[in-house]
């Protein structure tokens, strides 16, 4: 598996920044908007939910649940930037990942942040 398979994030000229930090070096807030999330829900299918199994047993990373989850985090991501943009965000700040079981069906994966209008300090 390359890391292009099991890897995130934002690509690097981004029109909306993403960080997990409460700041940006160099920048002020000049604008809170507020709380911003994208949210998914997926299941596994049942070759996955097999497969996994019989290597739980053996041992070692369950690749296929691994590009899965990756998958899912990069979409919650980008319906979080999606909504951050509509709403005039050019930032997320705080950005974390939330994921829960949903009632044994799948898993929920939350990305939330607070969207703001960053400034150049000057």
């Amino acid at each position: 598996m390359g890391i292009e398979e099991y890897s995130g994030g934002q690509p690097p000229q981004a029109d909306v920044l993403v960080v997990t930090t409460n700041d940006v070096p160099g920048f002020h807030v000049q604008q809170v908007i507020g709380e911003v999330f994208g949210l998914t829900v997926r299941s596994r299918h049942l070759g996955s939910q097999i497969g996994a199994g019989l290597k739980s047993m053996l041992g070692g990373e369950l690749r296929g649940l691994t590009k899965t989850l990756v998958e899912t985090r990069n979409q919650a991501m980008e319906r979080l930037v999606e909504q951050a943009r509509a709403r005039g965000a050019n930032a997320v700040l705080m950005f974390r990942f939330d994921v829960t079981e949903a009632a044994d069906v799948g898993t929920e994966v939350c990305a939330y942040g607070t969207a703001v209008v960053l400034a150049p300090k000057s």
